[in-house]
């Protein structure tokens, strides 16, 4: 096998690779997972429609669900099979039932989907949960067809158990660059003027084109088929859960969310079948406890796609005590 550049910073260990630290941490069926005290901060390994039936009830803040979207793929050499809508309708409501036990009074629930996936499930979900809101990010990878519109858009649902949950507006603000400057009385309007340049701080809509998936040279990068980016998940943990609360995924694959719940100081419990996608995860968790850096996130604010450096020096000035 050719080896791999060193800006390649992928990881697609095999098992045999991975440290017996990291192996030792993983969870099973055989631990005792009705105690939060055994599964906080855990990756349990196993067929999650059987473990949820064994976890602690009423104990999740925040649930961010990525199960397989109603596509051909293949995960860790094990195919998932396009069902038929109704067939697909039911697996859905199977982890639906076994999560909601789970949930707090005033959870909330994030469902990644493709758009066609979308169209299957919202019915679905509006009866188990509040719809509050559809957001839609944009991949910019993909392969476009001649016959048709290339598919560079996800869904994710924003649901909640009662009327009553958690959002916080403010951590979730979109910095952008500011081109024509506006002042009012000598001083910027709506803007201001850091040690990085003119930005404006606005707030977010349901409509995500700043996120980029994660390739080769990101650190977060790995070899699994649907990784989400950090910086996504970092949007859904900041707005919809605190310090502290506990984020639960029923298919944490290479471990992205319960990642990026650590690097934001929140507890956390992952389920996933493969074994080297839980190894994956846990990897990358011992390694978040060294870089706690999200690609798109810096100064307490999300940057705009593509402006990195921008965002290395807003990090340099607040770790140097300016303000950014």
């Amino acid at each position: 096998m050719k080896p791999k550049s060193p800006k390649n910073k992928t990881l697609d260990w095999q098992l045999k690779d991975i440290p017996k630290a990291q192996l030792n941490r993983i969870l099973s069926k055989d631990d005792t997972l009705e105690k939060l005290e055994t599964i906080v901060n855990h990756s349990i390994c196993g067929n999650t429609f059987e473990l949820m039936e064994w976890l602690p009830k009423q104990c999740v803040d925040l649930a961010i669900v990525d199960p397989p979207y109603n596509l051909d793929k293949k995960y860790d050499g094990k195919s998932f099979k396009k069902m038929k809508s109704a067939d697909y309708q039911a697996y859905t409501v199977a982890w639906i039932e076994r999560l909601k036990p789970l949930l707090k009074e005033k959870a909330t629930v994030y469902v990644c989907t493709d758009w066609q996936t979308s169209l299957e499930i919202a019915p679905l979900l509006g009866q188990y949960f509040h719809i509050q809101n559809r957001i839609t990010w944009q991949r910019e990878k993909g392969r476009g067809t001649l016959s048709n519109w290339k598919n560079g858009m996800e869904d994710i649902w924003f649901l909640t158990n009662t009327k009553d949950y958690t959002f916080n507006l403010e951590q979730v603000r979109i910095r952008h660059k500011v081109f024509a400057p506006y002042k009012e009385n000598g001083q910027p309007k709506d803007w201001q003027e850091t040690q990085a340049g003119k930005f404006r701080d606005t707030l977010p809509s349901n409509f995500w084109p700043d996120i980029s998936v994660p390739y080769w040279s990101m650190p977060e990068n790995t070899a699994h088929p649907t990784q989400k980016p950090e910086k996504l998940l970092a949007k859904l943990i900041l707005a919809s859960s605190n310090r502290g609360d506990l984020v639960f995924d029923p298919f944490s694959g290479s471990g992205s969310s319960l990642v990026t719940a650590k690097k934001l100081g929140r507890r956390y419990v992952g389920i996933e079948q493969s074994l080297r996608y839980t190894a994956w995860g846990e990897v990358r968790l011992k390694r978040a406890e060294r870089d706690s850096t999200i690609q798109g996130y810096a100064a307490g604010v999300f940057w705009e796609r593509n402006t990195w450096l921008d965002q290395k020096k807003s990090r340099k000035n607040q770790k140097g005590g300016k303000s950014g």
